[in-house]
């Protein structure tokens, strides 16, 4: 199926105690270019992360932000330090004494003394809490997927639309170029009539150079090869995957042929035309960029 570069995806889950928030964004880019914004206890799972998103998006600009809250404390242990304490008071009331400063020392002045407090925080699995982060990881991209495809749907039905329509373009160029060369023989026809007033026309002069013109203005080649391309479109947006590149290569052969179709078209009606398929063509190619 064809999916959009463009998404987003989010999922929280709570997964041993511990409440995992992930979300997704992307945006349009030529290759996968992947950020993975973790906090300082979650870096080592950086480049599982990476290969997470990997194997699910192959091309565009993906932003991933991940963030983790505890439930309860049982990770931190917060104790006094009583040797440092008693060192700072012995100094306070020391200094107070010496000095003849009002001893005005409190819970909250010790508080803010340095090493008062000691942190102990409990050894952490690594491996546990990478497989708890990964798995909340696999539902934001599931649900980062989804909106993808469903985007990729929508463009897909687009391109045929627009596919459809340029090719009842071509079909008007390939009937109008018919009738182009009877005009120019008409015209020929008429022309000489005037000029050569009572003389008789050489019919055989004006078939050739009615010939001569078919040959020029011929652009049956032209039409297969853009039918064709058309053709190969509908295949790619059948067979689904990452096809955005080959459709944006797929695209400059299409405007190749209709700039070339544009050159041999001298009637004025299928000039108009060749401008709304490459119009058609123009809009093609931008959503093509959309396209993984």
């Amino acid at each position: 199926m064809v999916k959009s570069m463009t998404g987003y995806g989010r999922a929280v889950e709570t997964v041993n105690g511990r409440e995992f928030t992930v979300e997704l964004r992307s945006v349009n880019n030529r290759y996968l270019d992947c950020t993975v914004k973790l906090p300082r206890g979650l870096s080592f799972a950086e480049d599982a992360v990476k290969q997470a998103v990997k194997a699910t998006i192959s091309r565009g600009k993906v932003d991933v932000f991940l963030s983790v809250r505890s439930e309860g404390a049982e990770d931190v242990t917060v104790s006094l330090n009583q040797a440092m304490v008693e060192g700072y008071l012995a100094a306070m009331k020391q200094m107070a004494e010496q000095y003849g400063i009002r001893d005005d020392i409190s819970v909250s002045s010790l508080s803010r003394m340095a090493d008062v407090f000691t942190v102990d925080r409990a050894e952490v699995d690594e491996t546990q809490l990478q497989a708890d982060l990964m798995c909340v990881v696999a539902k934001a991209l599931e649900n980062f997927d989804a909106m993808r495809t469903a985007e990729g749907k929508a463009l897909e039905n687009d391109l045929r639309s627009r596919g459809d329509t340029i090719r009842a373009l071509v079909a008007q160029v390939e009937s109008g170029s018919g009738q182009t060369v009877m005009d120019y023989r008409t015209r020929l026809e008429n022309k000489l009539k005037e000029v050569l007033a009572n003389t008789a026309i050489d019919e055989s002069r004006i078939l050739t150079e009615a010939a001569i013109f078919a040959d020029k203005i011929a652009v049956d080649e032209e039409t297969v090869r853009l039918r064709s391309h058309l053709e190969q479109m509908d295949n790619m947006l059948t067979t689904g995957g990452p096809i955005g590149r080959k459709l944006d290569f797929l695209l400059q052969e299409m405007n190749r042929e209709a700039n070339t179709i544009g050159s041999k078209c001298s009637d004025v009606r299928l000039a108009r035309v060749v401008v709304d398929m490459k119009a058609e063509l123009e809009k093609i190619r931008e959503q093509t960029q959309n396209i993984e």
